[in-house]
């Protein structure tokens, strides 16, 4: 009994210790999520006030109501409505472009050993080394030859491309930790590799295709550069650059509230997808570091 104690005590002790040596990073991670949420917080404020309140500091105080009008306007009269489904279009289209293109190559990476493996893992991991800014101008002259500025197509591709050594590298990681039980069972009632994989490791790997997928969903909603090069009218932007014209225009209208609902229209998809989503891409991430 007292061995018992004296070990509970010295587990407890050492408990303690770790939560103390872990409190300032925990100040530190408190301090930080209380900030952006107060700043959250003030621009939902902002979006449902009105302009004068705005420029005056008051835009916490309500003092005219909830102007729920600010979204209706921010959706039609500032073509937040073309945005979205740009972005929305972009998006989908490569995260699912990207996986579909991944996934077999993750594969055949991660499980069959053959010349150039090595060589071909390591030119994926030098294109996610490489700066947009280095592409862009022989990807617009390409675009340009092929007449394809100004088109939606051409983003597409480009999207799809810039993901793609970033989503096969990431599956590589979580096809290489899933058992080989599956496959052996498969192989032995006689089903071809590719079957197998369709049919029994790519479902699987769900839990990898859907973090990688949020991943991507993500980086493209967010995307500004290339959207600003390559699409050459407002009837192609992205929420990026198409947020960087509404606040131009915002100079001459002063409709503020209109701006900040059209910064809450953008950015709400992809907070209401990672906090329904969250626990799925936790355990995407973590199922990728344990052996299977």
């Amino acid at each position: 009994m007292k061995e018992r104690k004296q070990t509970k005590k010295s587990l407890l002790g050492l408990e303690w210790k770790k939560q103390v040596y872990l409190l300032p990073g925990h100040l530190i991670v408190g301090a930080w999520c209380l900030f952006t949420i107060a700043m959250l917080g003030w621009i939902v404020a902002a979006s449902l006030s009105t302009s004068p309140e705005i420029m005056r500091g008051k835009a916490l105080a309500f003092e005219t109501g909830l102007h729920f009008e600010n979204y209706v306007n921010a959706w039609s009269a500032n073509n937040i409505s073309v945005f979205f489904a740009n972005s929305l279009l972009y998006a989908l289209c490569a995260m699912c472009g990207s996986i579909l293109l991944s996934a077999p190559a993750a594969y055949v990476l991660a499980r069959f050993v053959f010349k150039g493996n090595a060589i071909v893992r390591s030119g994926f991991i030098t294109a996610m080394s490489i700066p947009q800014i280095m592409i862009v101008l022989p990807l617009f002259s390409l675009a340009t030859q092929a007449n394809l500025t100004g088109s939606k197509v051409v983003l597409i591709f480009i999207y799809i491309g810039m993901q793609v050594p970033y989503t096969t590298t990431f599956l590589i990681t979580f096809f290489s930790n899933l058992s080989r039980v599956y496959e052996e069972a498969a192989a032995i009632d006689g089903c071809p590799p590719m079957k197998t994989f369709w049919k029994i490791m790519l479902p699987l790997s769900q839990p990898g295709l859907v973090t990688v997928g949020i991943f991507n969903f993500m980086g493209i909603w967010n995307e500004y550069f290339l959207s600003l090069i390559f699409a050459s009218s407002e009837k192609n932007m992205s929420v990026g650059p198409g947020l960087k014209s509404v606040l131009t225009a915002m100079q001459y209208t002063g409709d503020w509230g209109g701006l900040f609902a059209a910064v809450v229209i953008v950015f709400l998809p992809t907070l209401v997808l990672f906090i329904c989503l969250s626990k799925t891409i936790i355990s995407g991430i973590t199922a990728g570091g344990v052996k299977g």
